[in-house]
């Protein structure tokens, strides 16, 4: 009986040739190593993102006099709510990490260069939504924490002359963050960023399958590659096949991703949830000291450290588009990052700066 469904399926839907040409079939270069898996365990998270909010949605209650309270719920009272909620908790900080180092991968392994230009673009947008993912779910507790970090947050429009304060009440609703600020970042969090990421992630994909894994430029010599005049999807007739080779280092990064999700909820549940982060929000009581979470902590320390605000907020800006748009800027063919010494003390420079403005901020 197994066999004729099976059968009646490949009939319909030539799976086992899909399998052949996509995955058995399907070359990837022998030298590529475990950061090129980075890309599948941010989707694998993403997904766990996606399953754990769907079934917090069914008790959370998107409301200023609510709001709080359904978490509590949730952690306290509904079968294995808990366990949700911190997956979903931790797992948005560890998604967070899992995107920063594969952007830092494919930069450091040279893997936006021509033709891959569109590839990193996309890939750049997809990281930033899930920054804005972060930030409209913080709120949404609707704690001390969430609360007043997005106060300060949706106050830096404001440095802009003349729009500046159009903007920011248009993010709060109103003058003040409020339950109307709540049901805006709840419907952007749960119903405008999800379809965006799904349609960015499947183009992305699309591109790296139409074009193929580029390939590391470390370890024996990479032969010269022909100019890219005309489409042309990669190939590495001596490579190894997708499927089981690379399959198994993308299973065992996502075994690890799993691996430290769990160590945390197990050993350090509360790591990303300190103690105004489960006290209701009071609009009266500002907390001593209100902080972004970790991966805000460097431009927040940045813009902190700026005297003219609207300058702060101007040169992130121009960050953020260097960042996407930096393929077009770096033209030359030189594949290894480790011979251009230029452009390798300004990824240590800038990734040591990061690293330095997060630790201070978190001061």
């Amino acid at each position: 009986m197994v066999q004729r469904i099976r059968e009646w399926i490949e009939i319909r839907t030539g799976i086992s040739e899909l399998v052949r040409s996509q995955l058995i079939g399907y070359m990837v270069p022998r030298n590529i190593n475990i950061f090129y898996s980075l890309g599948i365990v941010a989707f694998v998270a993403y997904i766990i993102q996606a399953i754990t909010g769907i079934f917090l949605l069914i008790y959370y209650a998107p409301h200023e006099d609510h709001a709080f309270k359904s978490i509590q719920l949730i952690m306290n009272t509904v079968p294995y709510g808990w366990l949700f909620r911190l997956m979903h908790v931790v797992g948005s900080n560890l998604m967070v990490a899992v995107v920063f180092l594969h952007m830092l991968s494919v930069f450091f392994l040279q893997a936006y260069k021509k033709p891959r230009e569109l590839t990193w673009v996309i890939g750049a947008l997809m990281s930033l939504i899930t920054l804005t993912f972060c930030l409209s779910g913080y709120l949404l507790p609707w704690s001390q924490l969430s609360y007043w970090a997005t106060t300060i947050v949706t106050t830096m429009p404001t440095a802009f002359p003349v729009i500046g304060d159009f903007f920011t009440k248009l993010l709060r609703g109103g003058e003040q963050v409020s339950g109307v600020t709540l049901n805006r970042f709840f419907a952007v969090h749960v119903a405008f960023l999800p379809p965006l990421m799904l349609i960015l992630f499947g183009i992305h994909i699309f591109l790296v399958c139409r074009i193929g894994f580029s390939s590391p430029p470390f370890g024996k010599v990479i032969e010269e590659r022909k100019e890219w005049k005309e489409f042309r999807p990669e190939s590495y007739p001596d490579g190894h096949p997708f499927y089981p080779y690379f399959f198994s280092k993308e299973a065992f990064m996502i075994f690890l991703y799993f691996l430290a999700m769990f160590f945390i909820i197990s050993f350090a549940p509360a790591l990303f949830l300190p103690a105004d982060a489960n006290t209701p929000a009071d609009p009266l009581n500002t907390p001593e000291h209100v902080r972004p979470e970790w991966y805000f902590l460097a431009p927040y320390q940045m813009f902190k450290l700026i005297p003219n605000k609207f300058l702060g907020i101007i040169l992130q800006i121009t960050l953020v588009i260097l960042f996407i748009l930096w393929p077009f800027f770096d033209r030359l063919k030189e594949n290894n990052i480790l011979k251009r010494p230029r452009l390798l003390v300004l990824f240590l420079g800038v990734l040591s700066l990061w690293a330095v403005l997060t630790i201070w901020g978190s001061y």
